[in-house]
């Protein structure tokens, strides 16, 4: 086996990531009009995005499909191979095709594309060679050209499948501008994930989940102490009228227990923290993360319209994937 340094390995991984980033940078310098009018007409268009390719283009086109799925515009991917053996009917009469594929000649599409064309469908190329078949049939062409593969023989797809990638990326990104496409909507897009989580869980679809301890002002040392035992959330509110008038946590019995002797005339009010941090209970999860790492805190009381609802736990931020 060719046993290769750690330098030496880390100079090669270098040198790739410089060959395709320069690659990369080198689409932005060849971009057409083309590029422009393409997001045009898939944002004007009342159909799908329907994307293909064969190879390793087939799995670019896969990942382009699920980048225009989340971000709000309609894709389904089709490969070259299968559409002219019956997938091609996949194809609606609205629906925009992006044919992926570096070469542009490959015999798959050389027989694909006059089928789209009879089809009457506008049809978009992502390819590296604009002067190929696909280059000369397409409505509009992203030019992909990238004059070396990472590959030191110039021949597995790499360079290439990378800037096909940020051409879809490209394209997706526009055309969620366009849309107007905010935080909101990915979230409707990404429900299941921690990621959607961080854009719509809120801290009342935690709180209300776990118990409500609370306990008055007046309430004996005991009566704390089963509270936030019952609980079990280390933690109980101090109120009075429904409104939030202090916090006892843990560690405030632990520290009254080791300052006092005499337990028995010790009340609520007597071991509680004034003015404890809190919030509301239609603020976003994410925003109780930021203020209990803010404060070094593992709790926050939760209020609505300044009455005391229940209580937010680090455990429920960790037990969703917010952190």
């Amino acid at each position: 086996m060719n046993s290769k340094s750690k330098e030496a390995i880390l100079k090669i991984a270098k040198a790739t990531i410089k060959l395709e980033s320069k690659a990369i940078y080198n689409l932005s310098e060849i971009l057409t009009e083309d590029f422009a009018d393409a997001v045009e007409l898939i944002y004007k268009s009342t159909g799908r995005v329907i994307i293909t390719g064969i190879g390793k283009s087939a799995i670019i086109a896969n990942k382009i499909v699920a980048t225009l799925n989340s971000t709000g515009t309609p894709a389904v991917f089709m490969h070259a191979a299968d559409a002219i053996h019956g997938d091609l009917g996949l194809i609606l009469e609205n629906d925009v095709v992006i044919c992926i594929s570096k070469s542009g000649n490959t015999p798959e599409i050389k027989v694909l594309v006059p089928l789209i064309k009879n089809a009457k469908n506008k049809m978009i190329a992502i390819t590296g060679n604009k002067d190929s078949f696909l280059g000369q049939q397409a409505d509009y062409v992203l030019n992909a050209y990238v004059s070396q593969e990472a590959c030191p023989n110039n021949l597995a797809p790499t360079t290439s499948t990378t800037a096909q990638l940020v051409m879809g990326d490209a394209l997706a990104i526009c055309l969620l501008d366009l849309r107007g496409f905010s935080s909101n909507d990915f979230a409707k897009y990404h429900p299941g994930g921690a990621l959607g989580k961080r854009l719509y869980l809120r801290v009342n679809d935690l709180s209300s989940q776990n118990e409500k301890p609370q306990v008055s002002l007046e309430a004996s040392l005991k009566e704390v102490i089963v509270e936030i035992t019952e609980k079990m959330l280390g933690v109980t509110a101090v109120v009075e009228n429904n409104e939030i008038i202090g916090i006892i946590t843990d560690g405030d019995l632990r520290r009254m227990l080791s300052k006092s002797d005499d337990l028995s005339a010790i009340k609520a009010k007597d071991i509680m923290s004034n003015n404890p941090r809190r919030i509301e209970e239609d603020a976003m999860a994410v925003d109780a993360k930021e203020v209990m790492e803010e404060f070094g805190i593992s709790q926050l009381l939760v209020e609505h319209d300044g009455k005391y609802s229940g209580v937010v736990h680090l455990h429920d931020l960790i037990k969703e994937g917010i952190i």
